[in-house]
Order: C-alpha cells, then structure tokens, then sequence
C-alpha cells in the first residue's frame, strides 16, 4: 500500500472567520458558559490588546468555550493536534482559526506559523503549553520552551486558568458532560506586557508563568463545596488509579458508578460527591485523588531510577498523516531505561522505531478512543509522532498500562537530562 498523503504544516493559518465563530459561540459556547455560571476575573488586563501570546490550562473538552468566554469579543488562532483537526476537519477547524501540529515532535512550521499569526491578525494566539488534558485535575509540566518562543513572539504575555471545568469532564470520564455541570470560573492574567518581554531573559518569563500556572480542581471542589451527585462519577477513575495503594498491586484496579475497587486484596473506596476518596474499611490513606496520582508517579520514577522498570506487550497500530486513521495490523512495543521502541507493519512494510529517553518529552494517551468519523473503537491508546505521521498504540494484553508508560516517559526524559546536566557540571569542574 502507498503511503498516503501527509498534513502539510508549512501551510499558512487562517484568520479566524468572523461569521462563523459568531455563529460557533451563540450555539456552542455562549449557552453553556451561562448554565455553568461562568465569570472571569481580569488581573493586570489593563491596556493589554491582541495580538497576546495567550496559555491556557487544558482541563476539558470545554476548554475552548471558556477561553471565547474569557477573552470576548476577540476571536484567536490556537494551536490544535492533528487528532482534533481529524475529529472536527481541517476545513472548520482552519476556518475557526486552528494552527496544525503533532504532539511532542518539535517543528519549526509550528513558530513559523504562530510568528505569522502575531504578525498578521489582531488575535490571540494561544497554545496549551501542558500539550494534553490534566489527568488529575492539577497542572502538569510547562515546558522551558514557552519563555523562548515568547521572546520570540514579542507580545504580552497573559495567561487563562479555569477552575471547575474538569471535575465534571475528566478525560476518564467524560461521557454526558453537560448533565453534570459545575461552577466554572476563569482568571485572565498577564504575566509581562510587551516592554517587559523586550527586557526579560526567556528564564525570567518562564518564572513568572510557573508562578501563576497553578490549579488543582479536586481541591476547588472540595473547599467551595461543589455537591456532584451524578451516579456514575466514579466510573473509568481505575485508568489513573491504576495502582492500589493498600496492596501495591497494579493494573487490577476497577470502577463502576461511586465506587473504585482493587480486585487483588479486596479493598474499596467511594467517590463522595464533593471529590473525596473515603475507604469503605474507613481506612482511607489518600483521600485526595491528586494525593494518589502522585504516589504512583513516584513509584515509577524510583523503577527508572533503580533501572527496573520495562513494560512489554502486544499492540494494534492505526496511523494518521492526515486526516484519516489507517489500521496497520499487530505489532510489538517496549519501553525500558533503553527508551521507547515499538515494531509493526506501515503500509504494507516492515517498520520500527527507536527513541531514546532523551528523545520522547512525553506522550499523548487517551482513554477508551474512538474515531469519531467511523465510530471505530480503539480503547486505550498512546500517540507517538514522528514529522509526517502519528502512530495510535493500543496494547493488547496489559489493561490499564498507558498512564504508567506516560509516567515513565516522563520520568525517563528527566533522568536522562539529570545526567547529561551532572555530567557537564563534572567536566567544567
């Protein structure tokens, strides 16, 4: 089979159109914002115009009502995944304003194109520097790369974090997201205007960012009392909470309606309707869900550092160069202190590929995939890229492993950059 045609990401974005995000926000944004309450708090916003370099928190599939909500009457071009512009087409999502790219492959069209967006249309340009949806309602990591392309964009730089829009659409349950809704508000924050870009270092700017990119939804919940009664929202909380923290056990946690369950020992929790975990032994050792995410991170993260970790399994493949999803058979993946390998068929021949820990930032993974266009269900997914395709691995055999792999090729990434920094402060001693 021949390789098909690829997404062009040299192609210049598009000014947002006018009429049709109006139409857009008067039936996609606006009724909603209203249903969640949604307000806006404005600090520092005083003379502060597009064209801005705008960061946003990526919390949920209603990220992008509240970003209109927060930043009215303008419209924006925003950086979107190929998988999205697949989702929606590439002519609307050009049409509203979107700037292509793949995920965690570095590309020069992609500064190219935001640079020509500053330059030419009086908008935002917004990207979402965490590059996928929070996992556990808290902000994951920024890159150090934010501070240069803001220097490079030489325009304000303003921040949105929303607060209350991922509890009631977490990417591990977001089934039905409109009956469910939440109080959701926004700050609108900006963190150096024009001047101080000039005069900041690409570090100094980075500072300030992390400074305010800070939010954990759980806790807002918790602390505001926000009652969310829906019957089911427990249900898919096992993809994240893959490990049990009673036994030690991973990949035979389960969920269904409130509760969440560790097959191997026995143990359960209910979810509470404020977000709480609580122990039905009334032995609860994390009732905060965050609390528990980040305990199995740093598990992972002593596997890789002791030079235990590997996991091995079987995978169905699909590919995207474009805007269509090809299925490329079974293959094979593995990821250990060696990096990130996987071997299948694409497009009729043999292909594999290698990644060093220094070479793989992260990966994008999804729970319970489908592809909207054909209703095909894929389950649990991770998207490799490289520049002209992206690879969807589904592993066969191990439920459940695709947050620990996204833990350890993070924690990979930052053992290898450890190294290589101990190793240059070694030499200049």
């Amino acid at each position: 089979m021949k390789k098909p045609e690829s997404y062009d990401f040299t192609v210049k974005p598009k000014k947002p159109n006018g009429l049709f995000m109006a139409i857009v926000k008067a039936f996609g944004a606006w009724p909603l914002l209203k249903k969640l309450n949604f307000e806006c708090e404005y600090v520092n916003m005083d003379g502060i115009k597009p064209p801005y370099f705008l960061l946003a928190n990526h919390a949920s599939e209603m990220d992008f009502r509240i970003l209109y909500g927060a930043i009215r009457p303008y419209n924006m071009n925003y950086v979107v995944a190929i998988d999205a512009m697949h989702d929606n087409g590439i002519g609307i999502m050009r049409l509203a304003g979107g700037i292509c790219k793949r995920k965690f492959i570095q590309d020069m069209s992609l500064i190219r194109n935001m640079k020509y967006c500053v330059d030419h249309y009086p908008n935002p340009v917004c990207i979402y520097p965490e590059a996928r949806y929070t996992f556990d309602g808290t902000q994951s990591y920024v890159p150090p790369s934010v501070g240069k392309m803001a220097k490079l964009l030489k325009v304000p730089v303003v921040l949105i974090m929303s607060y209350g829009n991922f509890i009631c659409c977490p990417q591990w349950n977001k089934d039905k997201f409109k009956y469910r809704p939440a109080p959701v508000k926004g700050k609108l924050i900006c963190v150096a205007n024009a001047e101080e870009v000039q005069k900041l270092s690409a570090e100094e700017i980075n500072e300030r960012i992390h400074e305010h990119f800070k939010y954990d939804d759980f806790a807002y919940q918790y602390e505001n009392k926000i009652k969310l009664d829906f019957k089911e929202r427990a249900r898919g909380l096992h993809h994240i909470l893959y490990q049990c923290c009673e036994c030690g056990t991973e990949f035979e946690m389960y969920s269904s309606g409130t509760t969440l369950e560790c097959r191997h020992c026995g143990k359960k929790w209910e979810m509470t309707e404020y977000g709480r975990l609580e122990a039905h032994d009334g032995n609860t050792k994390f009732a905060h869900i965050p609390d528990w995410f980040r305990w199995e991170r740093e598990n992972v993260k002593r596997e890789v550092e002791a030079g235990t970790y590997r996991i091995e399994d079987d995978i169905e493949v699909h590919t995207l160069p474009k805007n269509k999803y090809f299925a490329q058979g079974r293959g094979k993946f593995r990821q250990d202190s060696t990096g990130t390998h996987f071997y299948c068929n694409y497009y009729g021949e043999p292909f594999e590929m290698h990644l060093a820990p220094n070479q793989l930032e992260s990966v994008h993974i999804e729970f319970d995939y489908r592809d909207r266009k054909k209703k095909e269900f894929f389950g649990d997914c991770l998207d490799i890229s490289k520049h002209d395709d992206s690879f969807w691995i589904h592993p066969v055999n191990i439920r459940d492993c695709i947050m620990k792999i996204s833990f350890a090729t993070e924690e990979l990434y930052q053992l290898e950059h450890r190294k290589l920094k101990e190793k240059k402060t070694d030499n200049d001693c």
